[in-house]
């Protein structure tokens, strides 16, 4: 692996949000002026195959990237903001478990995306949403 790929490979491990490739090339640039956003897109691709990285299509037309080792999740983007808000509930994977069981399968792996609007007199919680992670923005 070349320099500038451990580089990009760094700033999405760093990254506390999910960033599409454009972002990402922003990123890396600050702190190498050599890098491309061919280099950037294609190193992305290639951590995407090797399953470091796991792409996501939350609107917007672009897609949005984070790294594979932060654990199963799922995630509510507002649409208004495009913010993500990442969580996990128990509730929610027991039914999952549940669905899948009485149709007659072994649930092996699911993702949840939900898409909303904020209530017009609810605040944003303050703080990160999940320890050690923040909301993206679009």
């Amino acid at each position: 692996m070349t320099g500038q790929r451990r580089l990009i490979a760094r700033v999405l491990s760093e990254s506390e949000d999910h960033p599409d490739v454009e972002e990402l090339y922003r990123r890396a640039v600050a702190q190498d002026s050599r890098i491309s956003i061919a280099t950037v897109y294609r190193t992305v691709r290639l951590l995407e195959e090797k399953g470091i990285l796991e792409r996501h299509d939350f609107g917007g037309g672009r897609a949005r990237y984070e790294p594979t080792e932060h654990g199963h999740h799922h995630h509510l983007i507002d649409v208004d903001t495009g913010k993500v808000i990442e969580f996990a509930d128990s509730r929610h994977e027991q039914l999952a478990q549940e669905i899948a069981a009485r149709l007659g399968f072994e649930l092996v792996d699911h993702r949840l995306e939900l898409f909303g609007r904020r209530f017009p007199d609810q605040k944003p919680p303050a703080g990160p949403r999940r320890p050690g992670r923040r909301s993206s923005g679009a």
